[in-house]
């Protein structure tokens, strides 16, 4: 009974144990490591001005070098095991029960090797803009909001929402959304881009198939001090705020929206009860959107979806509810038979699929 049990759990194990080994390598964790280490061990470490610095991250790498050696000797000592004790009912049982410890170990030390980014440990803001296409698109807006706050439920991530546009007749022009949580961004950035839903359209009498495309931008929160904004380069226009959100709401012009001139970024934030508080966070979203651009600048990107048309050619992944029901990831070519699940905030699977393909593809540029 447990050998098959066994057996599939190895198997299953088989990719995480290879992108754990592979990011890993990628880290160069073992090196710096070993870096760190030798410098702790200088006899003048303790007057250098950045030793606190050194040992923290020492002590850091150290629980990783840790966590990294026991869940691949734990792997190894378990395949090797089954094969010894294969017929053992009662040692099968021992293992299997290992292999099911083993794997929340796994998924966890998975996740903290491929978020390594400079912001992924950081909270986020998330936009979601309806396309072109009105109702329709609309509609598929206000599913995908309500998808990410299942996502972010699933992920015990908190959830603010800053600014929330109405559709005209169904759905949400617009949302945004400060999510959280460990690694908010990092998770979250594998869903920044253009978004395909294809369905009858329960707003059309003739029971047509309709396209609908919606957009998702996703910016890591960032310190106030990372760039400074010049006060002559924003317009700031207040207006009042509408939608669910409290006895204030559409009672003053407490919602603010901010300009930046040189870039033409536009934030804007109806959450709090006072246009001040409005004001501090738009500040927030702007700071972190204009990191962004620099540092996407830095890195000679010009992809971001800002510039990108909401409608076809442009999309990150695709959710088909009819004639047929499938969603699949453009970029990592991951799907799922059932869009219901998907879009009920199961999206780790593809968000693993990327970030796991990032790996892959740095392993082969190097």
């Amino acid at each position: 009974m447990f050998r098959d049990d066994v057996s599939q759990l190895l198997k299953d194990f088989e990719p995480d144990i290879t992108a754990i080994l592979q990011s890993w390598a990628k880290s160069n964790a073992e090196q710096r490591f070993e870096e760190l280490q030798a410098l702790t061990h200088q006899e003048n470490f303790w007057q250098r001005a950045d030793n606190i610095a050194i040992s923290q991250e020492l002590e850091h790498l150290k629980d990783a070098r840790v966590r990294y050696t026991a869940i691949v000797t734990s792997y190894n000592d378990i395949k090797e095991m089954f094969n010894l004790f294969i017929e053992d009912e009662q040692e099968l049982e021992s293992l299997y029960k290992e292999l099911r410890r083993l794997r929340k170990e796994i998924v966890s030390f998975k996740l903290f090797l491929l978020l390594r980014g400079e912001h992924d440990s950081s909270n986020c803001f998330v936009a979601i803009n309806a396309g072109a296409g009105g109702t329709e698109s609309q509609d598929w807006a206000d599913m995908m909001l309500r998808m990410y706050l299942r996502f972010c439920e699933r992920e015990k991530f908190g959830v603010q929402v800053l600014d929330h546009q109405q559709g005209e007749e169904a759905g949400i022009k617009g949302a945004t959304l400060l999510i959280n949580g460990k690694n908010a961004y990092g998770l979250l950035k594998a869903e920044h881009g253009v978004h395909r839903l294809v369905r009858i359209s329960p707003f059309d009498s003739n029971k047509r198939r309709h396209t609908s495309f919606a957009s998702v931008t996703v910016t890591p929160e960032v310190a106030q001090a990372s760039i400074e904004i010049n006060e002559k380069d924003l317009r700031i226009d207040t207006y009042r705020a509408g939608g669910a959100g409290g006895q204030h709401v559409n009672k003053t012009d407490s919602a603010v929206r901010i300009t930046h001139l040189p870039t033409n970024i536009v934030v804007q934030c109806q959450n709090e009860r006072s246009q001040g508080q409005n004001k501090q966070t738009a500040m927030k979203m702007l700071m972190a959107k204009l990191v962004q651009k620099r540092e996407e600048e830095q890195q000679a990107k010009s992809d971001s979806v800002e510039k990108q048309k909401i409608e076809w050619g442009s999309q990150i992944r695709s959710y088909v509810l009819h004639p047929y029901k499938m969603v699949k990831d453009l970029r990592t070519d991951h799907e799922s038979p059932q869009p219901d699940i998907v879009l009920d905030g199961d999206l780790m699977p593809f968000i693993e699929a990327l970030l796991l393909q990032n790996v892959a593809d740095t392993a082969k540029e190097s």
